[in-house]
């Protein structure tokens, strides 16, 4: 937008209408390009708003970024001739800021020597960007089992509501960061302000806020606010991978928030809504987003998102347009949460394309598949067993359903992030031991074991030890 800065200072507009957070202004000379940034002057007041549409040769339709409140037809509007910058570099390391990069941690502001970059950028050319293959170890079971993470991928979390979206990338945050040598970069998406504050007591806590940029859009601000905080973090991370040729690390929750403030602003600025009522530009505004999430070089960017799926429903268009982008999704299932299978996730419909034994390795995709097999022929059988019971199954059928119900076992984990609330310490296993203790399981080394010795432990043979506590146990009560 080099040329859009000529005479930006001459061009002088004012505010022709106001509803709610849209607002038609008038310019005198040039129009304003689509995604200029425009100061509106409201008294002692500087709304900040975002050039959306051209109604006429002088009249532009832009969304403001900051409540409109007690704003007036008539008051004075400059175009500023370049799209909105929020800082980035250093400076904002440890920072709590909302999307314009203003701090929101009461700390100070930035000064003018702080750079700034446009949060509007193309994603990087094809041929500039490197695959990505690089298994990103994150100690959950279940994750490095059957969803393995990339560095420099895109991994997404789906799940209804109270199905343990948060708590799992809360335990992704803190599974990473312990022996991540990196950059991380949250955007909260109308989150809630308890939410942030306990981020950011958290990584301080942990030591590594530091190292951490916290970007938020509250639940209360305005649906352009909420809509702009993901390309603000964006921003922010493609300055350190590109800039720095750091690894970064880029956790958003929750994106269907910024699919959500998306439609609002559609229907804001009167254009006919699409399929369930989504924006018309729906896959636009979500492939944007989502292509500046690469590898460039030797430094890349890392994605780990929490999606909200409305009503549980699968087949919601917004999950579907999240979904075509992702490497690795991962499905949380609200059955499964029932049962008190924790973490909650679906072995069935969560996926990666790394489960390739070309990158994981043959034994690893072997397990994996042999794993999905049992439980789904466990599930297929499970209508069988409410209506007769299971001692009408065969032999065989009877042995796979207790070695299906041993790996869901096997897969849960405590959490450090939940250990509050469980009052059990969290685990981390690697991927080499999940991998045995499930191919342990699948050749019946534990057939004879008791279900509850493998719930919620770590490794195999944390489990064995908690089976040989409980054979113990049983043995006294025998004599006894």
């Amino acid at each position: 937008m080099a040329d859009s800065n000529q005479g930006a200072g001459a061009r002088v507009g004012r505010v022709i209408a106001v509803r709610g957070p849209v607002l038609d202004i008038a310019i005198e000379g040039r129009l304003p390009e689509i995604h200029e940034a425009i100061v509106v002057s409201a008294g002692e007041a500087r709304i900040l708003a975002e050039t959306q549409s051209h109604l006429d040769e002088k009249t532009v339709r832009a969304i403001a970024m900051q409540p409109t409140q007690g704003l007036w037809r008539g008051a004075p509007a400059e175009p500023t001739g370049q799209p909105i910058a929020t800082p980035v570099g250093d400076a904002v390391l440890g920072r709590l800021v909302n999307m314009l990069g203003e701090p929101a941690d009461n700390g100070m502001a930035f000064g003018p020597d702080i750079p700034r970059r446009p949060i509007h950028r193309a994603a990087p050319p094809i041929a500039r960007q490197s695959a990505a293959t690089d298994i990103f170890s994150t100690g959950i079971k279940v994750i490095d089992l059957l969803a393995p993470l990339a560095h420099g991928g895109k991994a997404a979390m789906f799940g209804g509501a109270g199905v343990g979206k948060t708590v799992l990338v809360m335990e992704l945050i803190h599974a990473m960061v312990s022996g991540y040598d990196g950059i991380s970069v949250f955007a909260g998406v109308g989150e809630r302000c308890r939410e942030g504050h306990q981020m950011l007591n958290e990584m301080g806590a942990s030591g590594v806020l530091n190292q951490t940029v916290l970007v938020y859009g509250q639940m209360n601000e305005p649906p352009g606010a909420r809509w702009r905080v993901p390309l603000t973090a964006m921003t922010v991370a493609e300055y350190f991978r590109d800039e720095k040729a750091r690894n970064v690390l880029l956790l958003m929750d929750n994106v269907f928030r910024f699919i959500q403030a998306g439609s609002e602003v559609s229907g804001l600025l009167g254009r006919k809504p699409s399929r369930v009522g989504y924006q018309p530009t729906l896959e636009t505004e979500v492939a944007d987003l989502q292509e500046r999430i690469a590898s460039v070089g030797a430094a890349s960017v890392t994605a780990i998102e929490a999606v909200y799926v409305p009503a549980d429903d699968f087949t919601d268009p917004a999950v579907g347009a999240i979904a075509n982008h992702v490497d690795s999704m991962v499905v949380l299932s609200r059955q499964l949460a029932a049962e008190g299978i924790y973490p909650a996730i679906d072995p069935i419909a969560t996926t990666s394309v790394l489960l390739d034994p070309l990158v994981v390795g043959a034994e690893h995709a072997k397990v994996a598949g042999e794993v999905r097999e049992i439980i789904e022929h466990y599930r297929e059988l499970r209508d069988v067993i409410a209506l007769l019971g299971v001692e009408e199954l065969g032999v065989e059928e009877r042995q796979a359903v207790g070695r299906a119900r041993r790996l869901q076992r096997f897969l849960t984990q405590p959490f450090f992030t939940a250990a509050a609330f469980t009052g059990a310490e969290g685990r981390s296993v690697a991927v080499d031991e999940t991998v045995a203790g499930c191919r342990a399981i699948l050749d019946g080394e534990c057939d004879d074991w008791d279900e509850s010795s493998l719930y919620m432990i770590g490794t195999l043979e944390e489990a064995r030890q908690k089976q040989d506590t409980v054979r113990n146990a049983k043995g006294g009560k025998a004599a006894a």
